[in-house]
């Protein structure tokens, strides 16, 4: 290997390292190896077999390079150009993964409609053909046919994809009515600071279900005779696990009632699926769920997930910070009101059409057009709540945002312990980010961005956001490895060409 090659590779892993926080000490630790070799490794100076790169890729859950396929994914950005005409909003990343995970609860056929083809997909179609699921795509590859085996083979488990998704504990409310003990592996997912899965393991004890966790894995337990006997009270408001107390009730024989409940879009698709499963859900849309569960589902059923508001405020901000007009269309408004009442207030133009229906006939669509705005930042700051709130994951999108409004604004994205840390990496693409604590950010603009090469952040909303300067920024900018985008995103660099973008796909190694 040419000596150019090892310092390039080197560079990759220091930049990989550094964005999930260790030190080099910590590397070595985890690949078994000594401190000065892992500097060795990355100032160039050490041989290095395509192996140990796995190796270390998997440590860093960076796809540094890959064995039998491609390696990692980068782009090139064009700056300063203007976008135009309309875009749809695919389906919604987060409903697909719990809709994947729901397929569980059946025993018949499940068709799931226009499903995003994205990697946390891919993860999970991974997992369950490990364990006997038939999956294939359908009607030319827009649709997903899922059908179980008769028993599943957990021992089987695709291990290294599962611990690549946070989505794989959602596993544990359809296992625990299918056997009695089982193993899976821990979730992974975005690098966002600790995430204790302590809320599930509260709610999941109601049904019977007792984990202990050795080695990288969850060992379950499920005790028949445990069940829920009065209302399930969560201790956090939280998407998923919500949806894992509600994958949980489908098949209680009883009723279960579920407060505290997130009502959340992604928990809303999920209750519609439950209903198309033959589930009466009542209370859909409010933080209380009654759920009339099923023993035995087992019926062909066929479902189309909503569009992703998330999706949606990525391609707004898109036009925002390119100062373009553009139509996003099929929004789904009622999970983006809050969003577009702080956006007029900083002055932004747009308007909307009449509203109408998702295919899954109840979500309620518009088409929004944006147009170019002088935008002022606003007086109270930005912060996330639970819905009908503004949504955690759209926070980040506020970064960029306010970057190209006149004046200060203050970010407090109070969930995550380490996201707000990722937003100050527009600071190299000329944004103006002062990092107060890990969860506050005050941003000043308006902002003059220009061109650099760096790394994704390993966050996925935080990597949008880094994309969408870049096509802001004067020149060319380079984005490296960009696998935590097409974690959430379908096709997101093709998409955004094809209204103006200058976008090229490239590998380097």
């Amino acid at each position: 290997m040419a000596d150019d090659y090892l310092v390039r590779i080197g560079k990759l892993i220091r930049d990989a390292r550094q964005h999930r926080g260790w030190t080099q000490s910590q590397l070595a630790d985890a690949l078994g190896t000594s401190q000065s070799a892992v500097n060795r490794i990355e100032r160039g100076n050490q041989n290095i077999s395509l192996e140990m790169i796995a190796r270390i890729g998997e440590a860093l859950d960076s796809e540094i390079v890959s064995l039998g396929y491609a390696g990692p994914m980068h782009l090139r950005v064009v700056g300063r150009r203007r976008l135009s005409g309309a875009i749809d909003v695919k389906t919604s990343k987060n409903a697909c993964v719990a809709l994947l995970c729901g397929s569980l609860l059946n025993n018949g056929r499940t068709v799931l409609r226009r499903v995003a083809r994205i990697e946390e997909v891919y993860r999970l179609l991974e997992v369950l053909g490990s364990i006997g699921v038939r999956t294939r795509w359908i009607n030319d590859g827009t649709d997903l046919e899922i059908v179980p085996p008769a028993e599943l083979n957990m021992e089987a488990i695709d291990a290294d994809a599962a611990r690549r998704t946070r989505s794989i504990i959602m596993f544990l409310g359809p296992l625990l009515h299918r056997m009695d003990h089982f193993t899976l592996p821990y979730a992974g997912g975005c690098d966002l600071g600790t995430r204790t899965i302590e809320p599930h393991m509260i709610a999941l004890r109601r049904f019977g279900l007792d984990i202990t966790a050795t080695e990288g894995l969850y060992h379950a337990q499920v005790e028949r005779a445990v069940v829920p006997d009065r209302p399930i009270v969560l201790t956090e408001r939280g998407d998923t696990v919500t949806e894992n107390a509600l994958l949980a009730a489908a098949r209680h024989n009883g009723v279960t009632v579920i407060r505290n409940a997130s009502s959340n879009y992604m928990v809303q698709d999920l209750c519609f699926f439950l209903e198309a499963l033959g589930v009466r859900v009542d209370g859909v849309g409010t933080t209380t769920l009654t759920v009339h569960g099923i023993p035995n589902i087992d019926v062909d059923v066929d479902y189309s997930p909503s569009e992703d508001p998330v999706e949606a405020m990525s391609l707004l901000a898109a036009a925002v910070v390119t100062e373009s007009e553009l139509t996003i269309r099929r929004v789904p408004i009622e999970f983006l009101e809050i969003e577009l009442a702080v956006l007029e207030e900083m002055g932004l133009d747009h308007d909307r059409s009449a509203e109408y229906t998702a295919d899954n006939g109840r979500t309620r669509l518009v088409d929004l057009t944006v147009r170019p705005s002088k935008l002022e930042a606003p007086i109270d700051k930005i912060h996330p709540m639970p819905f009908p709130g503004l949504n955690i994951d759209n926070v980040p999108f506020f970064a960029a945002i306010a970057a190209v409004a006149q004046g200060k604004t203050l970010i407090h994205d109070w969930v995550y312990d380490n996201r707000a840390i990722y937003l100050t990496d527009l600071n190299r693409l000329g944004g103006r980010l002062q990092l107060l604590d890990p969860h506050r950010v005050l941003v000043e603009g308006p902002t003059r961005w220009r061109a650099a090469e760096m790394m994704c952040p390993p966050a996925l909303r935080p990597a949008v956001v880094v994309l969408l300067a870049m096509m802001a920024a004067e020149g060319t900018s380079v984005l490296r490895n960009v696998y935590v985008i097409n974690r959430g995103y379908e096709e997101l660099a093709e998409r955004l060409n094809s209204v103006g973008a200058q976008i090229e796909i490239f590998r380097d190694i």
